[in-house]
C-alpha cells in the first residue's frame, strides 16, 4: 500500500508533532511504500518570511532523518520541487464545487483564529487533494479530527473520474494510532501558535525549564491528586515505562507528593528519550549538503510518479497538443 503524508515547515518541530503523528509515520515505513513531503506550498498561506520557509524546510528534513526516516526506502521531498502538483491542482479545481470548499471547517477555524482569508487558504483542500492523488496514494494517515480532509479528497477524485474515466486512485483515510492530545506547558493542546511547545531538539536546560513551568492545579502536597486531570502525568505517559507509570499513579492518588517532584522526573525521561536522536540531529546540522541531496533525490523519485499521473489527467481533459 502507498502511504502519503505531508508536514508544513512552519517552525521547529515539538514533541506534540512527534507523538501525535511523526512516530506513526516512521512506524509505517516497515510495511508500506511511504511518500512523505515537506508542504512548503501550503506554508505560504500564512505569508511567512522567505528566509523562514527555507530554514524551516531544512530543519524539518533534519528532524525526520534524525528520528529514523529511511532515506533509501521512503520517498521524502520538498513539495515545491515537484511543480506538476500545481498544474494538477488546477485540473482538480475545475471539477471542485464551491459548496464543497465552503463546508470545510479548517478554513473557518483558521480565519476565526485571525488568519487572513486569502484564496490560498480557502483553496487549500484542492492542493491537498492534488498532493494525495498525483502520487496514486492508497492510505493517508490522519488524526480523527482530520478525517474531513480525506473525505474532500475522495469527493474530488470521484467527481474527476466520473467526468473523465477511472484515472485517479481514490484513497482511504488511515486513522493513526491514537494518543491523548499532547498538552502544552499551559495546558492547551501543544501548538506553535500558542507558544506552549517543548521542542525535541532544543537545549536540555531549556527543556527542563519549560517542564518545570507546566501549569498544574493548586492541590496541596499532602492531598491526593487526580492523574487523569494533570498535564504533567499526560506527558509522563508518553515516555515512562508501564511499571513506573503505575507507581506514579499510585503516588498521585495517595497524596504526599508535590508536582515539582514528578516534573523533575518527566524532564529526565524526556531528555533521555530524545538523546540518541539529538546526537544524530547534531551530525546532520554539520552536513547540510547531505540533507539537500536527500531532498533532491526524493524529488526525482516523486516527480517520476507525478508526471505520469499528470500526463494521464491532461490527456483525459483534452489537453493533448
Amino acid at each position: 500500500m502507498r502511504v502519503l503524508s505531508g508536514i508544513q515547515p512552519s517552525g521547529r518541530l515539538h514533541i506534540g508533532n512527534f507523538f501525535g503523528a511523526m512516530r506513526q509515520h516512521l512506524k509505517l515505513q516497515a510495511d508500506h511504500d511511504c511518500f512523505y513531503f515537506i508542504a512548503d506550498y501550503h506554508a505560504l498561506t500564512s505569508n511567512p518570511s522567505p528566509a523562514d520557509v527555507a530554514k524551516h524546510t531544512l530543519d524539518v528534513t533534519m528532524d525526520y532523518i534524525a528520528l529514523g526516516l529511511n532515506t533509501e526506502k521512503t520517498v521524502f521531498w520538498r513539495q515545491s520541487n515537484v511543480p506538476e502538483v500545481t498544474e494538477f491542482t488546477w485540473l482538480l479545481s475545475c471539477v471542485t464545487p464551491m459548496g464543497l470548499l465552503q463546508r470545510c471547517t479548517s478554513f473557518k477555524d483558521k480565519v476565526a483564529q485571525g488568519m487572513s482569508p486569502n484564496h490560498g487558504l480557502f483553496a487549500y483542500p484542492v492542493l491537498q487533494a492534488a498532493d494525495i492523488l498525483i502520487y496514486n496514494s492508497n492510505l493517508v494517515p490522519v488524526g480523527a479530527d482530520q478525517k474531513q480532509h480525506i473525505e474532500v479528497t475522495r469527493d474530488i477524485a470521484i467527481r474527476f473520474n466520473n467526468a473523465y474515466g477511472e484515472i485517479l486512485t481514490v484513497p482511504k483515510e488511515y486513522i493513526i494510532e491514537s494518543v491523548a492530545v499532547v498538552p502544552g506547558t499551559d495546558g492547551r493542546k501543544m501548538s506553535k501558535s500558542y507558544g506552549n511547545t517543548i521542542e525535541m531538539f532544543e537545549p536540555e536546560k531549556t527543556v527542563k525549564k519549560k517542564i518545570m513551568r507546566i501549569v498544574t492545579d493548586s492541590t496541596p502536597v499532602e492531598k491526593p491528586k487526580d492523574p487523569d486531570k494533570c498535564n504533567v502525568f499526560a506527558l509522563l505517559k508518553l515516555v515512562a515505562s508501564t511499571d513506573e507509570l503505575a507507581q506514579w499513579e499510585n503516588r498521585y492518588r495517595s497524596g504526599g507528593m508535590g508536582y515539582s517532584e514528578v516534573k523533575k522526573r518527566l524532564a529526565e525521561l524526556m531528555i533521555d528519550y530524545f538523546k540518541p536522536f539529538r546526537e544524530k540531529r547534531t551530525e546532520l546540522e554539520n552536513n547540510a549538503d547531505y540533507v539537500k541531496k536527500v531532498l533532491a533525490a526524493g524529488a526525482e523519485r516523486a516527480k517520476s510518479v507525478a508526471a505520469k499521473t499528470l500526463a494521464k489527467a491532461r490527456y483525459a481533459v483534452g489537453l493533448r497538443g
